[in-house]
């Protein structure tokens, strides 16, 4: 959702991660904002400028992002688990990943081929 003009400024940290969460949402500032009982340029405001929010808007916030507070604050409560193939397979897909882009595509060709062919042989 990159719309609007480009900053003047750098955004302030917060301001950084409350619009990565935003986007992450896929709301723009007028739906936040609508959410939350505010003008656009208000919530405009809080991601562009250092602010102090009050609790209550904290926990609006975090309410309307659909995420803890803890989160919203920047806070790692608990290590989540990556998307992604675990253990061995995670070590070898970063090994292809590595490798030129036509043979990373004839690698996955061939994994999904075999994927195919099992997912075949399961459903008969």
């Amino acid at each position: 959702m990159k719309t609007g003009r480009p900053a003047k400024n750098p955004r302030p940290l917060f301001g950084e991660r409350l619009n990565a969460l935003r986007e992450a949402a896929g709301l723009s500032q007028e739906q936040l904002a609508s959410k939350l009982g505010i003008a656009q340029r208000t919530y405009s405001h809080w991601e562009r400028c250092p602010v102090a929010l009050r609790h209550e808007q904290i926990v609006a916030l975090a309410d309307a992002l659909g995420i803890s507070v803890a989160e919203l604050m920047g806070e790692s409560t608990s290590q989540k688990r990556g998307n992604g193939p675990a253990g061995r397979a995670r070590t070898v897909f970063e090994r292809v990943n590595a490798l030129p882009r036509d043979r990373q595509q004839r690698i996955l060709g061939a994994v999904e081929d075999m994927l195919v062919a099992h997912e075949l042989h399961m459903a008969s």
